[in-house]
């Protein structure tokens, strides 16, 4: 620590701070461009200009100069600095004065307008007079995709976007070019950006150079209702905020949530939101003579009520999707007990997850947040670059911090980062558990050793065995302690450790997901469209979901439900982390929330659920299942399970493990609804070539 005084008043920092962030640390607020906290420091705006006290006769940039690098007073003073003298207030003005001289100033057609750092800036420290006449510089706009948009002139070049693409993204697609009046950011040949995270950039930039091209000329955020959720692209469970206007989604940006996703999000998550409007189900429908006809809620009830009725419970089974909240799949399962029913499953990809393996075997152990203290990862049958982008950045900081060997069992792909390949599949596992592979030696020596397993790995009949290896790897190389827990499995879907922890399995002699499809009379689909529904046979579907996708074409009855944007509901991430999504609007038409559904449908089914609203549901869930009232809090598994997980290992042979996102961009209903997400999806199969505009 470090004692320094800012404008007069004395405090004690952290002594890697730099003087920007004492002075936000007592409390002085200090323009900047180009300073990120988590970006490397460029020093190129000059606007974080403070005065140092016994310092040169001129300001120094806070953001560039540490607080170690000051020096005591004569008689050992503390050293000072100030951030409001007419020196600070005059230099400042000057760095304003030379920002606009090229800048457009074109803040009426600006989509940044209202919520951009140079207007708000040079209001408050800039002056309302430039002597500068000249002609304005003007910059080419660049094509670099179909996410972000390019209005170059505005550009003050501050390098944010080029150091994020570089440092967080890990991939070199912009630069500065050029020199002097010839300078600009650029993505050298002009073709599009292939990053998953590209999106980020709008909201780095300060100025309106980089905005978002769904969103251009939509709204002004002073139009936009905002409301705090969680995302379900994937199982990170990103923090966001959904902008809303009437009854549309406008825009999702991120939310800052340093134990998640720190401030990023992927591009699915941000721009998926036109997906959420089209192909939409807004009202009950009926199959009558092979064709579905719309018809009215009591109609649709009768016609399942009278489905029920000709058969057994045991012929009766339920199928939770992706994107299922925890308030619907505990409605849905407390629904199927009442039925008599114990063919229920959330596990529609097969995976070999199960709770009776403890909850140890199904989360992210060491949390997200702990991946940067790991210093030896193995990364089995997955790809997390696709699976959950923002997780992947969160390995690529790690390893740029030094220090950190990565291996990968798998499919060989660009992950962004360096990584011993080890191999394919089991075999390579089954010698690794064994002592065989150098990169045992490497989880052994390391102090944090993490295992991470992906669902490429556990699909399939051999996936419990490939689970129960992983386990005694994990076991061997002391990767399983009380001090630290380093198994971590990684979920691709939003709704499985949810799932997991209600117990949404198949009981005893009950019948999995995948042999559902053709051997029940009756199948409740609660949003599951990753199923092969070609095969149902005579099964009668009822179809409770959002989008026109494959389970709305093999149903028999529909019932169209809500998105993730329009209910409120819990959500449990990869880490097994309770998080809450807020309503931000309202269903189209006849549709209604999903517990909603099934509390209706139950009362025509003669099995009525005890709960009239969502308070009443969440009381009942939170009775039995008490850690679903810990928001934002982690119930950590127990070790003891994963080792006796582990103690039933057997060698898997010839499996090899391939990731379950081939598409990272149509991985979901909404998703493959989204026009925006069927560009990027073509673009990324063709490489991302494609001429400039």
């Amino acid at each position: 620590m470090a004692k320094i005084k800012v404008d007069g008043n004395e405090i004690e920092v952290p002594d890697h701070y730099t003087l920007l962030q004492a002075a936000e640390e007592a409390g002085a607020t200090v323009p900047r461009f180009c300073f990120h906290e988590r970006l490397s420091i460029a020093g190129n705006c000059r606007m974080c200009l403070v005065e140092v006290k016994g310092g040169p006769p001129k300001p120094a940039a806070s953001c560039a100069m540490g607080v170690r690098d000051l020096r005591p007073g004569p008689n050992g003073e503390t050293p000072e600095i100030f951030t409001n003298t007419p020196m600070v207030k005059k230099a400042r003005e000057g760095v304003m004065e030379f920002l606009l001289i090229n800048h457009p100033l074109d803040c009426p057609i600006c989509d940044q307008a209202g919520e951009c750092d140079l207007q708000d800036q040079a209001m408050a420290f800039g002056t309302d007079g430039s002597r500068y006449r000249e002609n304005k510089r003007a910059v080419e706009n660049k094509y670099i995709g179909p996410l972000v948009k390019t209005i170059m002139t505005r550009c003050i070049h501050c390098t944010r976007c080029v150091r994020f693409t570089t440092e967080v993204a890990g991939i070199s697609e912009l630069g500065l070019t050029g020199r002097g009046e010839d300078a600009e950011i650029t993505t050298y040949l002009e073709r599009a950006m292939t990053s998953e995270l590209q999106g980020n950039v709008i909201d780095l930039c300060p100025v309106g150079a980089l905005t978002s091209k769904p969103y251009e000329f939509q709204a002004r955020p002073w139009e936009l209702n905002k409301t705090e959720s969680i995302d379900v692209m994937d199982a990170l469970g990103s923090n966001i905020r959904v902008d809303t206007r009437g009854r549309e989604v406008m825009r999702i940006m991120p939310r800052l949530n340093e134990q998640v996703n720190e401030e990023w999000i992927s591009d699915k998550t941000r721009f998926i939101w036109d997906g959420l409007r089209t192909q939409r189900l807004d009202r009950p429908y009926v199959r009558v003579n092979g064709r579905l006809q719309a018809a009215s809620w009591s109609e649709a009830f009768a016609a399942v009520k009278a489905a029920v009725a000709k058969t057994s419970s045991a012929k009766i089974g339920a199928i939770a999707g992706d994107l299922a909240n925890v308030e619907e799949l505990y409605a849905l399962k407390s629904l199927m007990t009442k039925l008599g029913s114990v063919n229920i499953d959330a596990r529609q990809d097969g995976v070999a997850l199960d709770p009776k393996f403890g909850r140890a075997s199904y989360i992210f152990n060491p949390t997200i947040e702990g991946i940067e203290q790991a210093d030896a990862i193995l990364i089995i049958g997955s790809n997390p670059r696709f699976e959950a982008s923002v997780l992947n950045a969160r390995i690529l900081k790690r390893q740029r911090q030094g220090g950190l060997q990565i291996g990968l069992i798998g499919e060989q792909t660009d992950l962004r980062y360096a990584y011993n390949y080890l191999g394919a599949g089991s075999d390579t596992l089954a010698q690794l558990a064994s002592g065989k592979d150098k990169f045992f030696d490497t989880l052994k020596n390391a102090k944090r050793p993490l295992i991470l397993i992906g669902q490429g790995a556990l699909i399939g009949e051999t996936g419990e065995a490939v689970l129960a290896q992983a386990a005694q790897l994990a076991n061997a190389v002391g990767a399983l302690s009380e001090e630290w827990n380093g198994f971590a499995v990684l979920h691709t879907a939003a709704a499985r450790v949810g799932a997991l922890d209600l117990g949404f399995v198949p009981g005893e002699g009950g019948v999995k997901a995948l042999d559902m499809v053709g051997q029940m009379d009756v199948l409740f689909l609660a949003g599951a469209d990753e199923l092969d529904l070609s095969n149902k046979g005579s099964s009668f579907v009822v179809y409770i979901g959002t989008h026109g996708d494959a389970g709305a074409h093999a149903a028999d009855v529909i019932l169209p439900g809500s998105t993730y944007t329009e209910k409120s509901g819990t959500y449990v991430n990869t880490e097994g982390r309770v998080q809450l999504a807020n309503r931000a609007g309202f269903a189209p038409g006849e549709a209604k929330e999903d517990w909603a559904i099934l509390r209706a449908l139950s009362d025509v089914l003669g099995a009525k659920l005890p709960f009239d609203n969502l308070t009443q549901l969440r009381s009942a869930l939170y009775a039995d299942y008490p850690h679903m009232a810990q928001i934002d809090a982690v119930a950590a598994g127990q070790v003891a399970d994963l080792t006796a997980l582990g103690a039933k290992a057997a060698p898997v042979k010839g499996v090899t493990f391939v990731s379950p996102v081939t598409d990272f961009y149509l991985t979901n209903p909404i998703a493959r609804a989204s026009a925006v997400m069927a560009e990027c999806s073509a673009l990324a199969k063709g490489g991302f070539q494609q001429a400039a505009e």
